[in-house]
Order: structure tokens, then C-alpha cells, then sequence
């Protein structure tokens, strides 16, 4: 992992706060259930673990979500909804690193947002199976039927992936050179 100095930690810092307006941009999408919402706050985290690294980007994602959660806070007080979403965009970054530093090409970043949108997907089903959706029960006394996994959930996360993976890969595509130039890191 590449050693951080204040650059990168400048850096980190203004892509959290755009993931944060990104995360304030989202929108349902009409055949699933009016809580799960699409943003695109994911894409800052992608480029930050991209450019400077895996800890850049899994500190945007919980530089995003500890804004929001100061900011406009969450219904039971208990940040259930942020560290799911903390989780879901962890589990969307690392895989997409991992496999796009191993191949450093434009396919491999590709099959490293397809394998990340898929593990997101999968442990996102697992995670809201066994955590999430019990939290929300005892927290909120919001019980939702274990069924929504797989109806909405995880097909939601697919979803939500793919859109994001189109968005990064057309923002990235332009900001490639720049990027480098500015990060030196292997361009795809």
C-alpha cells in the first residue's frame, strides 16, 4: 500500500465531502421498496482506492458516512443505515481494487467492478439476512419479511452496482491521464 501524506489526505477529504453530496443526490427506483436508494456516492471511493489506494477509499466511504450521520442523523439514533451502507461500500471497493491492481488494464478494472458488484451483492444478501434487517426490527420495530432479500434487496445491489460501474467507468475514462499524472499510478 502506498505510504499517505498530506496530498493524499487533501484528497481523501474532498472526495468524501463530494460522496457525501452524491450520497444527498438519491433517488428510488419505482419496483423496489421506497427505502432502498440509488446514489452515487460509491464512484469518490472507487477513484480514491484506484489512485492512492485500498485505505483511501474504505476511509472515504466511512468519512461519507460519519458526515451524514452528524448531519441529518438517522430515525432510532443508532447508525444502522450507515454502517450498512459503510458495509455495502466496502464490499463494492476492495474487490474492484484488488482485481484491477493485479491486472492494471481497462478489462481488468472491468472484471474487477463485475466480480465487486457481485461480492457486494452476495455479502450485502448475507449481511442484511443475519444484521441488518434484525437491527432494524429492534431498533426501529421495522420488521420487513426475510423474502425482501432476495426480491429486493439483492437484485437492488445489482443494480445499484451496475449503474455505479457505468458512471466510474465513464468518469474514469476522462480522468484517466489526469489522474495519473497527478497519483502515478497505472493507467488501464
Amino acid at each position: 500500500m502506498k505510504k499517505m501524506n498530506t496530498r493524499a489526505f487533501v484528497t481523501i477529504g474532498m472526495l468524501s465531502a463530494i460522496s457525501y453530496v452524491l450520497m444527498l443526490l438519491n433517488f428510488p427506483l419505482p419496483p423496489f421498496p421506497g427505502f432502498l436508494l440509488i446514489d452515487f456516492s460509491d464512484v469518490p471511493a472507487l477513484i480514491a482506492a484506484i489512485t492512492l489506494g485500498p485505505l483511501a477509499g474504505v476511509l472515504v466511504e466511512l468519512l461519507k458516512n460519519i458526515v451524514d450521520y452528524v448531519l441529518t442523523g438517522s430515525d432510532t439514533g443508532v447508525p444502522v443505515g450507515h454502517v450498512a451502507n459503510f458495509a455495502t461500500g466496502v464490499l463494492f471497493i476492495l474487490p474492484t481494487y484488488y482485481i484491477y491492481r493485479h491486472f492494471q488494464t481497462k478489462k481488468g478494472l472491468i472484471m474487477g467492478l463485475i466480480a465487486g458488484t457481485i461480492i457486494m451483492s452476495i455479502l450485502m444478501g448475507v449481511l442484511n439476512y443475519f444484521v441488518f434487517l434484525p437491527a432494524y426490527k429492534y431498533f426501529m420495530n421495522f420488521d420487513l419479511p426475510n423474502a425482501i432479500i432476495v426480491t429486493g434487496i439483492v437484485p437492488f445491489n445489482i443494480l445499484k452496482g451496475v449503474l455505479v460501474t457505468i458512471v466510474f467507468l465513464i468518469l474514469f475514462q476522462r480522468l484517466q491521464n489526469w489522474l495519473s499524472k497527478q497519483f502515478s499510478f497505472n493507467k488501464a
